[in-house]
């Protein structure tokens, strides 16, 4: 070929290229000289691209197409080729058949789906091709039907617009499918199925004629289901599950065709490449979460898939592994055990996060965020591989700011808040969250209400991570379309009251905040609509209770807390009836159903609250977050004093001994109302709580050691005088 490419006819050059195309297609290596061959052949092509005929003209297409989707690399020389053979599309328009216009679309989609750039030349010939699909003088046969769907979906999944003539085009091959369903082979009938998911999934419309040809098709899956190859068998139910998630309901057809073809899973288990062991987990995990039930069949595909991840000899690419870790989060938050063979797939995926984690676009940088914080949240093991997956990740939060969707937002703060709950706290956090919150209000009108909720939630259990007025404003900006919905879960208004709570508490706490009745009324509005439910776990009801509280009411529950006395506290408790015998100390008592405090003096109506690693955002003990800082205001507003001592002040006899010599100066003055009165210190902002020797307000003090303590130990007289004085 190489040595006469200069003697071969038009007919030849195209039927050449058509048969290397066909026979790599059909598993030819693409060896050196094959390679020589195409490359002597294609400088032919552009010089003569005048004078092929409308079908060498496809073939030549469709060969390019098929050589690229096999390995072939998109040389200037293809390119050049293409680009010329495509005005000739345009102008030959009409002398195209029926396969012709088949096989040039599909060549187009394959094209584009392998890196071709969208032209002004391509979508003049995609245009072309269309007329033509809706003039309906073709008589498509259920192999075009196959393709031209197939390659409409590609190109939408590529950029291609969904405009009118296009949609005109899907409408009418979709009444053929319903026509011609008893002629499709299986690899139709799996190409038709993910074409149709595919559309929905970019936007389609579930039409009563997309939904008749998807009924239409279910029962040949079925009757089927022992013909359908590996890719076959991973696409279709990708398919059905993409379908599903996009609002299909569940009918007894559908669930026959998945159900029919779990079996098969294992049968082909060798046969499944990386992105069919991808599809598969990902279409289980979402039917799961759609309702499908975790039976025998899907636990057994389960089973199965996971051994071939740990075994998988071909890389990985970022979408996998994105999916893959996504699927086995879902698979977790809906019941599925984390067994020792499940942990260790986990651990040998996060590795990749690290190792490609400038590749991972937006979408899969939140996937795998949410994924990580959904797997710890259900218990699994923070270990180092997964701390550094996380550290990797947090700076593109910030870098792809802009390029993330509102629930893409919603399940990036999630995920942080989730994380900061479990106790992972990793630098870069803080940037990240401080990147994404600008991005909130701008998209405010389109967040659902349950992304509403989570983000709320988050932004609450981040506590003072988040600046006051940066919650203030965005929760008012989102609840002002969030509180009057009538349409909200209850798992949804309980997020939301909490988290309004807890801002509310934040402007409590703050030296010199105005009092926000924007804020509480939404909160009032949120706890009438809880009045008449009852509470489904113990967590809401004692949400539930906190609110009545707040707000005056009596409580509609009585809820119920765990208790557990922690050393650092049994030790500053014995400490402190150690020093002052008379003293009365109460432990573990819950005060006007609010959770249980570490310590009471009752005589005083004072409570000290030794706070701990849970207590805090950061691990350095300063950031306090939401949920400690809503208890310290609801104690407060029920008219107890409270001290505050970080666990870290407890580390050594001699902090420990200035944190009772503090409080010891505290009990030792008559109680005024409900509390002490603090030194007028000027204003003292929220965030402030670990400046040294400063009472926060009047009822509130958080417990530091003295400035050069070692000094001033070898004067305790002096040092008791003066805080009195102070005082």
């Amino acid at each position: 070929v190489n040595a006469k490419k200069d003697q071969f006819i038009l007919q030849h050059i195209a039927n050449l290229l058509w048969a290397m195309a066909k026979l790599v297609d059909n598993g030819q290596e693409q060896t050196p000289e094959l390679k020589e061959a195409v490359a002597a052949l294609l400088p032919h092509v552009n010089a003569r691209k005048a004078h092929f005929k409308p079908q060498e003209i496809a073939n030549l297409l469709w060969a390019m197409a098929k050589l690229v989707d096999n390995g072939q690399e998109q040389t200037p020389e293809l390119k050049e080729a293409v680009a010329a053979l495509l005005p000739h599309v345009n102008a030959q328009k009409d002398q195209f058949n029926a396969q012709g216009i088949s096989n040039l679309l599909w060549s187009m989609a394959k094209l584009v789906d392998n890196g071709q750039e969208r032209t002004p030349e391509i979508k003049g010939t995609l245009g072309a091709l269309l007329h033509h699909v809706n003039a309906q003088k073709y008589q498509f046969i259920p192999q075009h039907i196959a393709i031209l769907l197939w390659a409409m979906a590609k190109l939408v999944d590529n950029g291609q617009e969904q405009t009118p003539e296009f949609n005109v085009a899907v409408a009418r091959l979709l009444s053929h499918v319903n026509a011609t369903r008893d002629q499709f082979i299986p690899q139709q009938i799996a190409n038709l199925l993910w074409a149709m998911a595919k559309l929905v999934d970019n936007g389609q419309e579930q039409t009563p004629g997309l939904k008749k040809a998807v009924a239409a098709l279910l029962p040949h899956v079925n009757a089927q289901a022992d013909q359908f190859k590996a890719q076959g068998i991973a696409n279709l139910l990708w398919a059905m599950a993409k379908l599903v998630d996009n609002g299909r309901e569940q009918t007894p057809g559908l669930k026959k065709a998945v159900a029919a073809l779990w079996p098969h899973v294992n049968a082909q288990k060798d046969q499944f490449n990386a992105q069919d062991i991808t599809n598969l987990l990902w279409a289980i995990a979402k039917l799961v979460d759609n309702g499908q039930e975790l039976a025998s069949g899907l636990n057994e595909a389960i089973a199965t898939l996971l051994p071939l991840v740990k075994v998988m000899r071909e890389p990985f690419i970022p979408q996998h592994i994105a999916n893959l870790l996504w699927a086995m989060a879902k698979l977790v938050d809906n019941g599925r055990e984390q067994t020792p063979e499940f942990n260790d797939v986990v651990a040998r995926l996060l590795p990749h996060v690290n190792a490609i984690n400038d590749q991972f676009i937006p979408q899969q940088i939140a996937n795998l965020l949410w994924a990580m914080a959904k797997l710890v949240d259900n218990g699994q093991q923070q270990t180092s591989g997964l701390k550094k997956a996380v550290a990797t990740l947090l700076p593109h939060v910030n870098a792809n700011k802009a390029h993330f969707t509102p629930k893409a937002i919603t399940n990036l703060l999630w995920a942080m808040a989730k994380l900061v709950e479990n106790g992972q706290w990793t630098p870069g956090l803080k940037e990240a969250v401080a990147a994404l919150l600008p991005c909130v209000n701008p998209q405010k009108d389109q967040f659902d209400p349950q992304q509403i909720a989570n983000l709320l939630w988050a932004m609450a259990k981040l506590g003072e991570l988040v600046e006051l007025h940066v919650v203030t404003s965005t929760f008012e900006s989102l609840l002002c379309r969030f509180s009057d919905n009538p349409q909200l879960f209850q798992q949804d208004i309980v997020m939301s009251l909490w988290g309004v709570m807890v801002c509310c508490a934040r402007l409590s706490l703050a030296a010199n905040a105005i009092k926000n009745s924007v804020l509480e009324k939404h909160m009032d509005n949120l706890s009438t609509r809880l009045e008449n439910t009852a509470p489904d776990n113990q967590k809401n009801q004692q949400i539930i209770a906190m609110a009545a509280i707040w707000l005056g009411r009596a409580c509609p529950i009585i809820p119920h807390y765990r208790t557990t006395i922690s050393k650092p506290q049994a030790d500053l408790r014995n400490q402190l009836q150690s020093c002052m015998p008379s003293l009365k100390i109460e432990q573990e008592k819950s005060l006007n159903l609010l959770p249980p405090v570490d310590l009471l003096l009752p005589d005083h109506n004072m409570v000290i609250e030794i706070q701990g690693p849970s207590h805090f955002v950061s691990d350095d003990f300063k950031i306090r977050n939401g949920s400690t800082l809503l208890k310290i205001a609801l104690l407060q507003k029920s008219g107890f004093e409270v001290i505050e001592i970080p666990v870290n002040q407890l580390w050594s006899q001699n902090s420990m001994k200035q944190c009772i010599d503090q409080i010891k100066a505290r009990v030792d003055i008559q109680p005024q109302g409900h509390g002490c009165v603090s030194p007028d210190i000027g204003s003292v902002e929220e965030t402030n709580v670990t400046t040294d020797k400063k009472w926060q307000s009047s009822s509130h003090c958080y417990l530091a050691p003295e400035e050069n303590s070692e000094k001033q130990t070898d004067k305790p007289k002096n040092r008791k005088r003066k805080r009195k004085k102070r005082h």
